[in-house]
């Protein structure tokens, strides 16, 4: 399990202002958002994962997901300030939103939409990357009493033409 360097403080009560999350990405070279459209997909998540600086109160690491409440699950926006940390901070994001999602609704299916410099930490979470190249990763709990947990993600942020960013954010 990773932890969080020291200064550093991992909310999971309120979701990030919208702008903020926004400068977040920017900086992080991640699309953004307009700030109404953010705002309503923020409020229409079901997680909200941030880290923030204990002293200045930024936002350093941000993940959100959304779902239907009993089969799957969509991890969106994950996103972490570049430095030496940046692998810590997407490690504990990760594995904090599994964490949740396992305990939250065991056996459902979960998708993340992941920027490159992610990959690294979600194969040390466990995310296992197709051998034949194919986009998808797979990462499977092992079983207990409460069903297999089934993990897929994709290698960069770019959601299939099937499978919208969000109802907030796409169109």
């Amino acid at each position: 399990m990773a932890r969080l360097p020291t200064g550093y403080v991992l909310d999971f009560k309120k979701q990030p202002d919208a702008e903020a999350l926004n400068k977040l990405l920017s900086y992080c070279d991640q699309p953004t958002h307009s700030p109404k459209r953010l705002r309503r997909a923020l409020e229409h998540s079901f997680l909200h994962l941030s880290i923030l600086d204990e002293v200045k109160g930024d936002l350093v690491g941000y993940v959100r997901a959304t779902s239907d409440r009993g089969l799957n699950a969509n991890l969106w926006n994950l996103v972490a300030l570049p430095g030496s940390f940046q692998d810590q901070f997407f490690s504990v994001l990760v594995y904090q939103a599994l964490r949740i999602l396992k305990r939250d609704m065991p056996g459902c299916s979960i998708s993340i939409a992941a920027p490159k410099m992610a990959i690294n930490s979600l194969q040390a979470n466990g995310f296992l990357v197709d051998p034949t190249g194919i986009r998808a990763m797979e990462f499977k709990f092992k079983k207990s009493t409460r069903g297999l947990f089934n993990i897929r993600a994709w290698r960069d942020s770019n959601p299939r033409p099937s499978e919208p960013e969000s109802d907030a954010l796409s169109n």
